[in-house]
């Protein structure tokens, strides 16, 4: 190898580690605004959130861990009563907002309702096969003796 077909490596390794370093330190440093950008997010919208459904238990993805203990503290129904209760604001863009998020509640819980069914029929075939194969297998057991 010649002098200078190192040097064309060696300025190859250069090039490629210092434009990986970049790359490593952007991706690092969307990440790191991202997750700045979600929790300040979180810390506006939840101000807004509280009054009108207090006591509201529903998975989300962004939800802080804090917020779900207090819910799992509360009842264990799935929407509290106070929710209904609760007079619609005045503000035809609030009312809006309450019943958009009213009906998305709605949709989950029917969702939620389906899939239940969906498990209850599943487990009740379950137990029926499983009966069957106790069977089967107490009928082996007196052929065998």
């Amino acid at each position: 190898m010649t002098l200078e077909q190192r040097h064309n490596s060696r300025l190859l390794w250069l090039i490629i580690g210092g434009i990986s370093i970049i790359v490593l330190l952007f991706l690092a440093a969307q990440w790191f605004f991202a997750e700045n950008k979600n929790t300040t997010v979180q810390t506006k919208s939840q101000p807004v959130q509280a009054p009108s459904e207090p006591h509201k238990q529903e998975p989300t993805q962004n939800s802080v861990p804090n917020e779900s203990a207090t819910n799992e503290t509360s009842s264990n129904t799935l929407i509290d009563e106070t929710i209904l209760k609760t007079p619609v604001p005045n503000n035809p863009s609030l009312a809006k907002e309450e019943v958009a998020k009213l009906d998305d509640i709605q949709v989950q819980l029917k969702d939620q309702q389906t899939t239940l069914k969906a498990q209850h029929q599943d487990a009740d075939t379950l137990i029926k096969l499983k009966e069957e194969q106790i069977k089967l297998l107490e009928a082996q057991i007196g052929e065998q003796k």
